[in-house]
Order: C-alpha cells, then structure tokens, then sequence
C-alpha cells in the first residue's frame, strides 16, 4: 500500500465505523433498549444514506485506482467473485434471521453489480460523462417510477412504485449514482495530475487503525454485526437474569 492510497483506507475506516455505529442503533432498537422507530427516524435515515453513498463514492473511486487505464481481469474476477459470494452469504443469513425481511439486494449486491457497470466503462468514457451519469442516475432513482417494473423480479432496479420491506435494500437507482461519481472525481484528479485523496486523514494509532480497518472492509463488514447483536443481546440476557 502506497502512501498515496493511506488516505483512501483511512476514510473506508471512517466510513466503517459510521456504518458500525448505525447498526449499533438498529441492533438496541431490536432489542428495545432504545424506542422503536429510532434507526428510522429522519435524521438517522440521512445518517445511513451518507454511509452508503460513501461507501459506493471510495469503492467507484478505487476502480479508477486499482485499474488505471487498463484492466486488471484477473485481479477484477477475484474480487467480483469474493463480493458476490459475500453478497450471497448476506442473504441467506438474513432470510434465516428476518424470513421475508431478508436482505435481496443491499450494499455489496449494489457493489458487485457497480463494479460490472464500472469495468465496462472505465477508459471508455470521460471524467465529464461519468458524472454526468453518476447525476441522472441519481435524479432517476428519485423520479422515475415504471409500471412496467412492479414485479418483484424488477425491484432491484429502484425504478418501482413501492418501496420492498426489507432490513436493507440499495437498488441500481439511485446507488449507482454515487459509485459513478466516485470514478468520475478519480479520472478528474488523474486528468489533472492531482492526488484523489489526501495522503492522509489523521495519524498516530488512530490512523493507524483507520487504515488496518480500510484494508479489512469486507471482513469487518460481515463480521461487526454478529459481533454486536451478541454483545447487545448478551446485555439484556444479563439484564433479564440480573437479581
């Protein structure tokens, strides 16, 4: 890892403890530690929404960085292959957890279908034309609302009246929008022979730590939620048998 890149683990980890910190919340509401409706509320939903769009935004801008004008197939397949497999672990686990609820289609499903858009268009189209897109998808994802795709096979879109009930859910519309930006600010940078991010965030043990988080996001993704249910869970376990 180049010093040039410190920066960019450093604000995966910022975006990671974010996240760890939302469901934290969800994870005390589920219990009831904290009123219902709490991870819901607006300002919490905002919340949630800047994690995402984070996430997407360093994961479209490291496409651009991991590739540079090329293409790193092998390098791309491996990492594909890891993030729908992830992806499929995910939704099996939550359909086990929340039945219905299950999670068809959220952050990595989105990431692994953003990174098949990406490949294709890396080189292809200019820094400008990447935000353009990046734009008019998230402007669609807000307006565009198709009868035609009310079937839940189409509900992956986002392009659907109703919103699916379920514990998480990113479709292709707006989600992509943030993933082609992050492309479009790392081809900007290059074209104009900037750094994408600062070298780094913060030092000492914090940065320290930021950055070894950023270089595990996919670990700590799968693992702080079964890490936190169980210690939130464990707590009112304690609370229940406390004399």
């Amino acid at each position: 890892m180049t010093a040039r890149l410190s920066g960019l683990d450093q604000a995966r980890g910022v975006a990671l403890v974010a996240m760890a910190s939302y469901h934290f919340i969800f994870d005390l509401e589920l219990f009831g530690l904290v009123p219902s409706g709490t991870a819901l509320s607006p300002y919490m939903r905002g919340y949630a929404i800047a994690i995402a769009g984070s996430f997407l935004f360093l994961s479209g801008l490291s496409m651009v960085l991991a590739h540079g004008v090329g293409r790193r197939w092998p390098a791309f397949w491996r990492r594909w292959g890891i993030l729908v497999a992830a992806a499929a672990a995910v939704s099996v686990t939550t359909y086990f957890a929340f039945g219905a609820q299950f999670v068809f289609w959220g952050i990595l499903h989105i990431m692994a279908a953003a990174s098949l858009v990406g490949i294709v268009l890396l080189g292809r189209v200019p820094a400008w034309g990447l935000a353009v897109l990046g734009v008019l998808t998230l402007a669609a994802g807000v307006w565009l609302r198709l009868p035609a795709l009310e079937h839940p096979i189409f509900w992956i879109t986002g392009a659907q009246a109703a919103r699916p009930v379920t514990v998480d859910y990113l479709p292709i519309l707006p989600w992509i929008g943030p993933y082609l930006l992050g492309m479009a600010w790392a081809q900007f940078a290059r074209d104009l022979g900037r750094p994408t991010m600062p070298q780094k965030i913060c030092g000492g043990a914090l940065g320290v730590g930021l950055a070894l988080l950023g270089r595990n996001s996919l670990a700590f993704y799968l693992i702080h939620q079964p890490v936190l249910l169980a210690l939130v869970g464990g707590y009112v376990w304690l609370l229940d048998y406390a004399p």
